[in-house]
């Protein structure tokens, strides 16, 4: 779906643009939960319901994956900027909009739904929670606002 807001511009592909900010932002979130969370705070692993080998195991996975979609992230933010594609601001959007879906999801599908690990063991939960899902709609809520914002400025709907 390319836009282009005046006859002459660059063509804007929108949904692509968000969509490799969305899959930055998600590996770079899975990063900052996995490198501070999991090893330089071992406050939990990303699966705590098993032995200590698997807990490390699935940090393993998760660092995986989490680079697997970083480089893929980039190499389409890449092409996009190859081909003038690409909005920076419809990037930057994405990024936070994938950063925050990704620590809601963490904060209350894998903390709170499934049970995988808590944020922290031996405290009480509750403040950790409540700062950990706020912060996440917030990024959200950031990344939904410069969508739109630089849809409106644009002419995109």
């Amino acid at each position: 779906m390319a836009e282009s807001s005046a006859p002459g511009a660059r063509t804007v592909d929108v949904r692509a643009a968000i969509l490799a900010g969305v899959l930055i932002g998600v590996a770079i979130m899975a990063a900052v939960d996995e490198i501070v969370f999991h090893q330089l705070l071992a406050w939990h692993h990303f699966y705590d319901r098993s032995t200590p080998s698997v807990a490390l195991l699935s940090d393993g996975l998760l660092h995986a994956a989490e680079v697997i979609a970083l480089v893929a992230g980039f190499f389409w933010f890449a092409d996009l900027r190859r081909r003038h594609a690409l909005s920076a601001r419809l990037a930057w959007g994405g990024l936070l909009l994938g950063a925050g879906g990704f620590q809601l999801l963490d904060g209350l599908v894998d903390h709170k739904v499934l049970r995988l690990h808590q944020i922290r063991y031996g405290v009480h939960l509750v403040p950790y929670d409540v700062v950990w899902n706020v912060a996440g709609a917030a990024l959200l809520l950031a990344g939904a606002v410069l969508i739109w914002r630089a849809r409106s400025r644009d002419g995109r709907r």
